[in-house]
């Protein structure tokens, strides 16, 4: 699904609000209806660690605030969405820039919602891969999300 022109606005604001952009995270696309988002992570002065990779803090504070940022957007007003914990896997150092895909899909919302029906919290989890441009995994976060009916 192309992009917006509200969700294109939303992507150059989401990339220059100061605790995201400090990050060295960039947002490149984000679907209309919030499904899908890519980010990139490039091995830069901002990002990089004292032995010349992309710090491990840059890869988790760059997936971090999504999922849960994508879930508010699709869920609506109805719903309360947090993070609730997380876990990161390095695999391989990242001497490159290092790209990530989010996305939602209609099985997930169908869960969250039945779920929701007969429970009144529900924590889902998500993982998501940091891979080079040629589909290596460098590094595995596990997001688990706290999901309520307000």
């Amino acid at each position: 699904m192309p992009e917006s022109f509200a969700s294109r606005l939303d992507r150059f604001k989401f990339n220059l609000f100061p605790a995201y952009r400090g990050t060295g995270a960039r947002i490149q696309y984000i679907s209309d209806d919030y499904r899908e988002i890519h980010i990139k992570i490039p091995l830069n002065w901002r990002t990089r660690n004292y032995v010349g990779t992309i710090y491990g803090g840059s890869m988790y504070s760059g997936v971090d605030p999504i999922y849960m940022v994508m879930l508010i957007n699709i869920l609506g007003r109805d719903y309360i969405v947090w993070d609730k914990s997380a876990k990161i896997h390095f695999k391989r150092p990242g001497k490159e820039t290092l790209y990530a895909k989010f996305v939602v899909t209609d099985e997930d919302l169908e869960e969250i919602k039945s779920t929701l029906e007969n429970q009144k919290s529900f924590d889902k989890n998500y993982t998501v891969e940091l891979k080079n441009k040629a589909g290596k995994v460098h590094c595995l976060v596990e997001k688990t999300l706290y999901i309520a009916k307000k």
